[in-house]
């Protein structure tokens, strides 16, 4: 995984949909997804097996994690299938300390003989590993929970719902763009379940079942006399749902110039707007360059949350220890330290959770058995926190681990990930209208679109979907080639107004890369829409 393929599920690329990695788990009849592996006591038995095999060889601490992953990805393109995969995945991840250092191994054979050799093996590798260690692992206390379990509160079973009715779906989506007059669509719905069972010497033997699911487009309009193009991708999110995230409510549509979606989504309905907005984008003209007010609706502003405030809070990235692969961070340890560093603006509260209904990351406990909470990472402009797990806790005087730890499947190592990182609403009652009027000289953006930031996740540049020029409080049309530059602490000093929680939304990540081996996870960020003063616009189209 490298270090943006998160963006091939969530942002798509400018010339279509890239479609996923199907290598992942073993094919499978759709029908084997919603057939039980085992039952809880069965599992709570192979675990006490590892956990017992691991202690008798010396391990002062020990965890393992039997998990069943489930994939089912529909892929179309205009008037036909693509691709239809389903996959399983299926094995035990044992972790453990000995003498002072980790040791990690897994299996794909779930049998007791096995499970017991892998915890054997995991406290091999750990005794080697201690050889050559600094200092030893600090882990900060956890209390045992006991027997508990924790479910995604779904509606309805994406993995239930026949292949035959997404497909159907994504045709009819596909024909009603191409009827608009699309040159070219790509669409896809994804469906996620993970089913992990977590166990450790502690006392915690924690049963969960996630789902997540990502319906998704991307439309093409060409102009035949001049052979420009252009493209909008679906305004959707991936979610932390069920098949209900397809079944839109009456209630759920945010006002606007282009229609948005609470927490439900109709992707027809978007289809159809997305081709009428490439053929706008095909008459826009370009932006000319120069200092704006810019006007980000969430479904933009969760990817420069995601670059510019999630990944540098990051205590691993920190530390320096993701230099290698995706970068370090320039929220070093002595601006948190110094109390006062001024992250961005007053109005600015960004917090981290693993909780929120509806969102990539809610979960109840976390891959190294910690409950799952929220907590503060910029309090009115200035940074006060970081993410920690266990073994990082205590770097930054915390007593406990914050309960984001995560591991992509059981055959992978757990570690630091990030929660949901978003923008608090602001507290004034403020619709879209409202952030629109009061600016003279601005471009409101809508959707996520290509983006660059540096090394430290400090300069940056970030596009979108539809850019709309405002003048004089209002909307005067469309634009073209926008892109907006700043450093993370400008930026987000610059933020002046924040929507109501009226107006909050979630974007996301479906696979948000890290670590090395490499790994992904699933991530939202929520906000509302949100003003900044005076940043400066480039045009992509022009040479430099």
């Amino acid at each position: 995984m490298r270090r943006k393929d998160f963006l091939q599920l969530s942002a798509m690329g400018l010339g279509g949909l890239v479609l996923p990695d199907f290598s992942f788990g073993n094919p499978i009849d759709p029908l084997q997804a919603l057939n039980e592996r085992m039952d809880v006591a069965e599992k709570k038995q192979l675990a006490d097996i590892a956990l017992n095999a691991a202690k008798s060889k010396g391990a002062s601490y020990a965890d393992v994690r039997i998990g069943r992953y489930l994939n089912q990805f529909v892929v179309t393109r205009e008037r036909r299938v693509q691709n239809i995969a389903n996959t399983e995945s299926y094995g035990v991840g044992i972790r453990v300390i000995a003498n002072g250092a980790w040791g990690f191994a897994a299996t794909n054979k779930v049998t007791k003989e096995e499970i017991a050799k892998t915890a054997e093996k995991a406290v091999a590798v750990a005794k080697a590993n201690a050889k050559i260690l600094s200092e030893p692992v600090q882990l900060a206390p956890q209390k045992g929970y006991g027997e508990v379990s924790w479910k995604t509160p779904i509606e309805k079973n994406a993995f239930e719902v026949p292949v035959k009715e997404k497909v159907d779906l994504l045709l009819s989506v596909n024909a009603a763009a191409m009827d608009a007059g699309a040159n070219f669509i790509n669409s896809i719905i994804m469906a996620i379940n993970e089913q992990k069972y977590f166990a450790s010497t502690d006392g915690s033997y924690i049963d969960q079942d996630i789902h997540r699911m990502y319906p998704t487009f991307n439309v093409t309009r060409i102009d035949k006399t001049t052979g420009k193009f252009q493209t909008r991708q679906a305004l959707s999110s991936p979610v932390g749902m069920g098949y209900e995230y397809l079944l839109p409510t009456a209630d759920n549509k945010v006002p606007g110039i282009v229609t948005r979606y609470k927490s439900r989504y109709d992707m027809l309905e978007d289809v159809k707007a997305a081709a009428a907005n490439v053929d706008e984008k095909l008459k826009a003209k370009s932006v000319e360059p120069g200092k704006y007010d810019l006007v980000l609706d969430p479904s933009h502003l969760w990817l420069t949350i995601h670059e510019s405030v999630a990944h540098p809070t990051e205590l691993d990235r920190v530390l320096g220890y993701e230099a290698n692969y995706a970068g370090t961070s320039f929220l070093t340890l002595d601006k948190w330290k110094s109390k006062n560093f001024q992250f961005g603006s007053k109005l600015v509260n960004i917090h981290a959770d693993k909780l929120q209904p509806g969102s990539l990351g809610a979960v109840g406990y976390d891959d190294e058995g910690v409950k799952c909470g929220e907590w503060e990472l910029i309090k009115d402009g200035i940074l006060v926190n970081y993410q920690a797990i266990r073994d990082q806790a205590h770097i930054i005087g915390l007593n406990a681990s914050q309960g984001c730890c995560y591991s992509q499947s059981w055959k992978d190592v757990q570690f630091q990930r990030m929660p949901n990182v978003s923008l608090k609403p602001g507290k004034e009652k403020l619709s879209v209208d409202d952030m629109i009027k009061n600016v003279e000289k601005g471009i409101y953006i809508i959707g996520n679109g290509s983006f660059s930031i540096d090394q430290q996740r400090y300069n940056f540049q970030f596009g979108g979907q539809l850019f709309y020029e405002i003048k004089n409080g209002k909307i005067a049309g469309m634009l073209n080639d926008v892109a907006y530059q700043a450093n993370t602490q400008e930026f987000w000093n610059s933020c002046v107004a924040i929507a109501d929680k009226n107006d909050y939304r979630l974007g996301g990540a479906f696979n948000d890369g890290k670590g090395q081996p490499g790994q992904s996870n699933a991530v939202s960020h929520g906000s509302s829409t949100t003003r900044f003063n005076g940043i400066n616009v480039i045009n992509t189209a022009r040479k430099i």
